[in-house]
């Protein structure tokens, strides 16, 4: 397991999924009722009633209606046998993206009230948890261990952490046993998923929502947030901390609360989502129409700011090779264009001058609209994304100058198992220097000015400058060894 982030929690205003998580670290099901209470009974069209009341939408990326989704489910079943299943995509592949396993984490019982609530809605026998985490995986079945008879019809299956892990078609098939990677093929869950039946497929948040609106009715779950967008959202800032805060609230008030700022620029919704300038997020909320205005999604609720004191080519570099190598590995665009977009990346970032620029173009257009799901289409925007928000850095790099900053490492990747490592050649090194010059972050000198170690390892995400002091040693006296 490489997910171990345990992440903080915080909200504004009056929380509802996290509600009583401020005095206990986790509530179990005495606790859950004591917080929440019991689940009133809801007849299938009043559930529909009240997900499309609240305006009720995915919280993993999409934002598709929850009660499309209901009455997709309902109306593929009674076209075949009648037989439905509801799955839960407690996945959480990208590093910047916490909230989930936070609820998970926290407050399973929630969850498991909405999945069982929709559950009865669309008469599905079963209800399946993906999750990718050892700890979440133990905290949701001791969840479902309490739950009495209601613990019959829940399962939890444990995924392999990977980003693709939580597209539809990788989902399933994962909990069926197979390979979790996506299908290639354009088939809606709600007319066939799990086993093969109408299947009602949205993410953790999703249905805690449904479960705190269950209890509270349409009127009082729009008593916070906007009057267009009730109730309210979970998010990851910083990649470590979570927040609840009504839709509607200021992206800078919430990054002023995290003891951050816009920095440089912050990244919303995550590694497929988009970069917004400082002074766009000093004024957009957090709302579907405010970031419509430029351009951008909420997505899974990730909210990263990018410190003024990082580097921003290297940053994008170190996550664009990481996207690559999280490629599902089953079509073209991905298993040849995300690598291609990844070295052109880094090249530029290296100084490949206006080439290096035009290829970093050439391969976002190759993969564009050609993958069999859309890891090939997001990761291309983020890198669209940041050579439009951050021209100038990028530029700079291109043209050799750089600009002068490290790369701190401030967007969460998750840590190299077996990094690669800088080995000297003893017999040749001459001590010039340039090696620790251009990677100060891993070599040391010793007091006659040599590497104090002949075999350094290298994070993956200076693997660019590494390769860079290869390639400068005027001794050759540098190799990459995995």
């Amino acid at each position: 397991m490489t997910g171990v982030t345990s992440p903080a929690l915080g909200c504004v205003g009056q929380p509802r999924v996290l509600a009583g998580l401020d005095v206990l670290p986790r509530l179990d099901r005495v606790d859950h009722l004591t917080v929440h209470g019991e689940v009133p009974p809801y007849r299938p069209d009043d559930l529909v009633a009240l997900a499309e009341g609240i305006d009720l939408r995915g919280r993993g990326g999409a934002g598709f209606p929850f009660a499309r989704k209901l009455k997709a489910v309902m109306r593929s079943a009674r076209a075949r046998d009648g037989r439905t299943a509801v799955v839960v995509n407690g996945s959480e592949g990208e590093p910047s993206c916490l909230k989930d396993t936070a609820v998970l984490l926290h407050a399973p019982h929630l969850v498991l009230d909405g999945a069982l609530l929709a559950a009865s809605a669309v008469g599905a026998e079963e209800v399946v948890l993906g999750v990718t985490r050892d700890d979440v995986e133990q905290s949701v079945r001791a969840a479902i261990a309490e739950r009495g008879a209601d613990a019959d019809r829940v399962r939890v299956a444990l995924l392999p952490e990977r980003f693709v892990t939580g597209e539809g078609t990788s989902l399933i098939n994962g909990i069926e046993g197979g390979p979790a990677l996506p299908s290639g093929q354009k088939v809606r869950t709600s007319d066939r998923g799990l086993g093969g039946v109408p299947t009602l497929l949205s993410n953790t948040e999703t249905y805690a929502q449904l479960a705190i609106a269950a209890r509270m009715g349409t009127a009082g779950y729009c008593t916070a947030g906007l009057p267009t967008e009730p109730g309210t959202v979970l998010l990851t800032v910083g990649g470590s901390t979570v927040v609840e805060v009504p839709t509607g609230t200021s992206l800078e008030y919430v990054l002023e609360l995290c003891g951050s700022g816009p920095g440089q620029g912050v990244l919303v919704g995550g590694y497929h989502g988009r970069w917004l300038t400082a002074a766009a997020a000093r004024t957009v909320t957090l709302s579907r129409q405010s970031l419509a205005t430029v351009n951008a999604v909420l997505g899974a609720g990730a909210v990263l700011p990018l410190p003024e004191d990082t580097c921003p080519a290297g940053e994008v570099a170190r996550v664009a090779r990481w996207m690559a190598d999280e490629s599902a590995g089953q079509c073209g665009p991905c298993v040849r264009g995300l690598p291609s977009l990844a070295s052109a990346v880094e090249d530029l970032v290296g100084g490949g001058g206006r080439v290096a620029w035009e290829a970093v173009d050439a391969r976002m257009r190759a993969v564009r609209g050609r993958g069999a799901c859309s890891h090939p289409d997001g990761t291309s925007s983020f890198v669209a994304s940041a050579l439009a928000v951050f021209p100038d850095e990028l530029r700079d790099h291109a043209l050799g100058s750089g600009c002068g900053r490290r790369v701190l490492g401030a967007l969460p990747l998750p840590e190299d198992e077996n990094p690669e490592r800088l080995v000297v050649d003893w017999t040749l090194c001459k001590g010039h220097g340039l090696c620790v010059d251009l990677l100060p972050d891993v070599v040391r000198l010793d007091a006659d000015g040599y590497p104090a170690q002949a075999v350094m390892p290298v994070p993956g995400r200076l693997r660019p400058k590494a390769l860079r002091a290869v390639r400068r040693c005027p001794a050759l006296a540098l190799r990459i060894q995995e």
